[in-house]
This record gives structure tokens, sequence and C-alpha cells, in this order.
């Protein structure tokens, strides 16, 4: 891995695990739900966010795995993360997220048959910032499904596949977890954020360098050129 002093920051998408891991978990949101409207771009007016999802956050996990790891993926763009990551996060100085906001886990269910699970760690809501790091539309290999994004601000457009991405220099503001202006439904983190899960060994969070990211579910390959 690169010195965190380099002139070129290395970034990391940040994902759960794979289906059928050991930490596979769906969430589920229980009543009340309360939501509000998402972001949005403050130049052309479309959506760059998902509906916010308001306190209380009272859900019910469904364990497909063996055990619950220190990171889940909620409905929305919402992440739940553990006790002990949300200590950690702190007192080593880390930015980028928001909210922090218990969850009530009022049901566990298993899956697979097997032992219950010994325990379920207390989780905080938090969101990654939308951040104002944004996606290199020359250098990044994103096949989109009409035409490239035209608004200079948000860079949405709708996309077919992603072969690797790279952040615009100088964009980039120092968070260390944020949703980049262009794929705001990816969660990038900077190679400080990289270190310290792997220093803690924070579980459920695989980490995946932005130029090798690999997103094509109709199989088209990279973009031409």
């Amino acid at each position: 891995m690169a010195s965190e002093s380099s002139a070129s920051p290395r970034f990391f998408v940040l994902e759960k695990g794979a289906l059928g891991s050991r930490y596979d978990v769906d969430v589920e949101k229980v009543e009340p739900i309360n939501r509000e409207e998402g972001a949005h771009c403050p130049r052309c007016g479309g959506p760059i966010g998902m509906m916010r999802w308001l306190p209380p956050y009272r859900v019910e996990l469904m364990l497909h795995g063996e055990e619950f790891g220190d990171f889940i993926e909620a409905p929305g763009h919402y992440l739940f993360i553990s006790e002990r990551l949300v200590q950690a996060f702190k007192e080593d100085g880390l930015t980028g997220l928001e909210g922090f906001h218990p969850v009530e886990v009022v049901r566990v269910r298993r899956k697979r048959r097997g032992p219950k699970s010994a325990h379920v760690p207390c989780y905080l809501a938090v969101t990654a910032r939308y951040g104002r790091a944004a996606v290199d539309l020359v250098r990044s290999r994103i096949r989109y499904a009409d035409e490239p994004p035209t608004c200079e601000e948000c860079r949405n457009a709708t996309k077919n596949a992603i072969h690797g991405f790279t952040l615009e220099a100088g964009t980039w503001q120092g968070e260390d977890i944020f949703r980049p202006r262009g794929l705001t439904g990816r969660l990038v983190v900077s190679e400080r954020f990289a270190r310290f899960v792997e220093r803690h060994g924070f579980t459920n969070m695989v980490l995946i360098p932005t130029e090798e990211l690999v997103w094509d579910p109709l199989e088209l390959g990279p973009p031409p050129g």
C-alpha cells in the first residue's frame, strides 16, 4: 500500500462481504418509519441521494451467515456500524460519517440452521457525507447507458458498467469516507481509513482500489477507447 504522504493519494471502494459470507445479513425496517426527501443537485436540480430515513431506527435483522459483523449496509444510503467501530473511528480522528443514532434491533431471525448467534453488537446508524471529490470523467472507465453526465456539479448519469474509476485531482477535501460526485451510490474511503480497518480487524468490510472496481451486470465490457 502506498504511503499516506504520496502526492497522489489512493482511494478504495468500501463494500460489505459477499452474499453467503460469514457475516451475511439483511435489514428490514420496523414501524414507525419516518422519511423525508433526499438531496438534490444545487445546479441542475436532479436527485443525488435516496430518501432520508429519520429516527427512530427500528429493525429486524435476518442473519444468513454465522455471526454479525462490524459493518452492515442498511436500506437507502444508511450504514449500521458497531459500537467498537464508532469508538475507534472517533478516537483515531477520522472524518466523513454523520448521525451516530442508536439502532433498536426488535428481532433477530436466522436463515441457517445451527446454534443461535451469541452476540448482537450495539449498532449505530450513520451516513457518509456527499463529498466534493468528483469522478474524473476522462480517466475513469465507466460505460454510460445513454450519454456521459452533462452537469459538471453532480456528474450524474445512468451507468451500465464500471471498469475502474479515478477521482479528479484537486477535488478531494480530505474526508476519510464519502460519496463522490458522479458515483454517489458508492462508498469511497481514504488510504488512512483502509489502514484503520486493517489495524483494528473490523469485520464485513471489503476494500477495493477504485481503479480495480468492476461492476458489469450485463457483461458489456469496458467502454470503447
